[in-house]
Formats: structure tokens, sequence, C-alpha cells
């Protein structure tokens, strides 16, 4: 009777260790300039259960950043887990475009991304939304390790302004709502050179245009779920980026009715866009349930960048953090950003340490069991150990930012804000979110360390020439 027993022990070991083995699904579910406080679980006025939930069940990164304040370069860094100044991209828009390429926004084509390296361990892979790192021959998202794409060049509306249901906000509404300072960064970028013909327009499922039936970020979800049911019996990585709430600002009247009744059109419009984000969100995490996939599957949620401030009436798309999109104040940088894997990562709630959308490539990596990846050359960390309380400590002594004249140091509670020689400010970002006390005169021996650490990183990148991207500070 012992020895069944033991046999019968033995047996459950096993298949706990295979099982333990057994690669993970991923699925990356981005935002686009959805703010720190634009979510309900950061004290944002518009409910966001299923994005909350992610935090919920997993953990919600409270230092969480992307490597830019801005979308192209933050795609670049987030898509290959290196920092894009090594290529020379740092901007939107800039003089010089990077290393090797003809355009801005190109991402050089001997750099692998994430999708390639998740299809090389034999994940089905697939991208859902907006690409903006190139169309032409080569840099196709299924020419950069996708399987399958259903989505747009760029940006594109949310739906068919003609549709019956819908509600948008004009430009000149958005105008008279800004201040005079901010005006011109309404359209994103201002150009001070000829603009080349543009990328083609609209949604499209691989390279063949498709029409828009529904609210995008619902038809957007609903191409994803349709890809995990196809491939639900083999490992896959799904990449969704969704457009909103990017401009234009628009929304059908099924989120517009669902938001709160703000006075002002363009909060309440916006704050409907949120919830159909959050609603998208929601589809896919029912879809891994309904599928038994829950425990199988690391999901990821995140957005590109702060908020934008031309849309931010009331400035609470950032609270507590100041800033905006297209800065690097906390609220240029610092995002939602949470993680859950049910069974594998506990549920610890906050979790307080920096860390970057650079950690998302060998996070993945990890999940689906590649130990090897040190040809990928990697500035992001793997942070499944530090959230299972393998490794103790912080996943990164330093993380750099810099944004033409701008930079920034993350260290520890500390961040040091440069800009040319004229500005250098350290804020305690633990103590102080909102950046409004500057201790530089306090601590000048931490100031000399942080810049030299700046300065190391510096020179292992390239200098970035730029003369496009609206660069704003308001201090």
């Amino acid at each position: 009777m012992q020895t069944l027993s033991a046999l019968v022990l033995v047996s459950l070991l096993t298949a706990a260790a295979a099982g333990a083995a057994e690669p993970a699904n991923v699925v990356f579910l981005f935002a686009d300039d959805l703010g720190y406080g634009s979510v309900s679980s950061h004290g944002g006025e518009v409910p966001t259960p299923h994005i909350d939930s992610i935090g919920a069940a997993g953990v919600r990164f409270t230092s969480g950043y992307m490597t830019a304040p801005v979308c192209n370069p933050s795609r670049h860094g987030m898509l290959t887990g290196r920092y894009q100044q090594r290529w020379g991209k740092e901007l939107n828009s800039q003089t010089v475009a990077p290393r090797g390429q003809e355009r801005s926004g190109d991402l050089p084509l001997d750099l692998p991304t994430i999708a390639d390296a998740m299809k090389k361990a034999g994940y089905a892979t697939g991208a859902f939304g907006k690409w903006q790192l190139s169309w032409r021959g080569g840099y196709h998202p299924l020419e950069r390790g996708f399987d399958h794409f259903v989505g747009m060049v760029s940006g594109m509306d949310h739906l068919d302004p003609s549709w019956p249901n819908a509600h948008a906000v004009s430009s000149a509404d958005i105008l008279a709502a800004t201040s005079e300072g901010e005006r011109a960064a309404v359209g994103g970028v201002v150009s001070r050179r000829p603009r080349p013909p543009g990328p083609p327009q609209g949604l499209f499922r691989g390279r063949q245009p498709i029409e828009l039936k529904e609210y995008l970020s619902d038809q957007l979800a609903n191409e994803a779920i349709d890809f995990i049911e196809r491939n639900k019996d083999r490992p896959f990585f799904v990449y969704l980026p969704f457009y909103a709430v990017h401009s234009p600002i628009q929304v059908t009247d099924e989120y517009y009715q669902r938001a709160p009744a703000y006075d002002d059109q363009i909060r309440r419009i916006f704050a409907g866009m949120v919830v159909a984000v959050d609603d998208a969100v929601g589809k896919v995490l029912a879809k891994l349930r309904e599928s038994g996939l829950e425990e199988k599957t690391l999901v990821i949620f995140a957005s590109d960048n702060g908020a934008q401030s031309t849309f931010d009436v009331a400035r609470d798309n950032n609270a507590p953090l100041i800033g905006h999109k297209r800065n690097l104040y906390e609220g240029g940088i610092r995002v939602p950003f949470a993680m859950q894997w049910k069974g594998r990562i506990p549920a610890i709630g906050d979790y307080p340490e920096p860390i970057s959308s650079l950690d998302i490539f060998p996070t993945a990596l990890a999940a689906a069991g590649v130990a090897e990846v040190a040809e990928y050359e990697l500035d992001g960390v793997d942070l499944l150990p530090f959230l299972k309380g393998d490794k103790l400590g912080s996943p990164h002594e330093f993380l750099f930012w810099r944004s033409g004249p701008n930079a920034a140091v993350r260290h520890g509670q500390w961040k040091l804000l440069m800009s040319g020689t004229d500005l250098v400010r350290l804020y305690d970002v633990e103590g102080d979110e909102g950046e409004s006390k500057d201790r530089a005169s306090e601590h000048p021996a931490l100031v000399k360390k942080m810049m030299a650490a700046f300065e190391d990183w510096a020179k292992a990148m390239i200098e970035t020439r730029y003369n496009g991207d609206v660069i704003s500070w308001h201090i």
C-alpha cells in the first residue's frame, strides 16, 4: 500500500513538474495615450473594472514606465526590449532617421522583435491594432515576427463619423478648450520640413483593406479573440495595441451613455472611450477564462505614454502625477501597468519598485520557457523572479530617458530631471509623486552620482538630432 501511495505521489509530482514547464501564452494589451490617472485603480472617475482586475489578480506596477513620452519611440523600445536611443530613435519626428533607415518611424530591420523571439519559440503570433513602425517592404508586421495582423499603419477614425450613433469632438472644440501654449501640440507633431507621401489609411487584414464594421476598440478585440480561439491548443502570443484613447475623440452612443454625465463634451466622449477600452480588455479576459486558459496565460496591460494635455480638460487624466505626453514629468512616462498569471504570479497587489516596458520582452520569454536570451541583447530584465519572491531588491538600479534636449534618471525613490545645462532638479517621486519639491540642493552627491550614471549610459547611445516634436516643460 505504501509502495502504491509512493508511486501515486511520484506521478503527481512528475505531472506538476511537467505542468510548471509548460510554456505560457502571452497576451499584451496596450492602450494609446491612457494616462496614469485614467483608470479607477489609480483614482480615476471612470470605472475600469476589467483593467483593474489584472492588477488585483496579480500585480499593479505603481512605478511602471515607458521608455519615451511619445508613441513611436516607446514602441521601438517595448518591442525590442532595448533602449531605442541605441539606434538613434527617441522622438516621433526627428531630423535624422534611426540608424540606416529612410524614415524617422522605421524600426531597423536588423533588430529582432518580441514577436520574432516568440515565433522562434514555437508560438502562434498575432497583432491587432496600431503598428506605426513602417509599412513598406520588409517592415510590415507580417515580416517582423507576426503570423497574423489586423490593424492600421498608424492612426484612423475610431468609427465612421456618418454613423447615426456617433459622438465626436471637433478640432475647433479642442482648440477652444486648450491654452495658447498647448495649441501647437494639437495633432501631435509640428513639422518644419515637407512630409513624404503618407502611408495607406484605414483598417487592414494583412495587406488587404477591410471595412470598419464596429467601434474600432471592439473590432480589434474581437479579432484577437478569434485568434485565441483558433490557437487555443498551442502556445500563442497576442499583441493588442488599441488606438484608443488617442485622438480623434470619438465614441458610439453605447459608450457615450455609459460614461459619467459630464457637462463638458470633451470629457464625456473621452470617458466613453476609456469605458470602451476597458470593455474590450474584459472581452479578452473573458475569452481566456471560458477557454480554460487563465492559468496558462501571462496577461500584461500598459499604455504607450501618458495622457495628452489637449484632451485633459480637468487636468486629472494623469493625476496625481504632473506633466503629460511629450515631457519627462511622471505624467509623460509613468503609466497604468499591470500583470497577471493566475497560479504562477502571486496576487501581490501594488509593486512599488521601478520597472520598464523594456522588461516585457524578457518576461514574456521567461514565461515561454526560453532560457537563452543573449542573442537579443536586452536592456530589460525578467520580472518573474522578483514577483515570485525568488529575487529581492529592485529589478533596475537605474532607468534612463532622453527626449531631445530633456533627460531623466530614476534611481530608487529618486528621479533626476535635466534639460540642457539650465535645468537640473531632483525629486523624491515615492513621497512626492507630483514632483512639487526640488531636492537637488539637499543631495548634491546623489545628483552627481545620477548625472554620472546618465553620462555613462549616453556614451552607448547614438546622439539624436531633432526638429519636429513638441518638447514641452511647464516648470
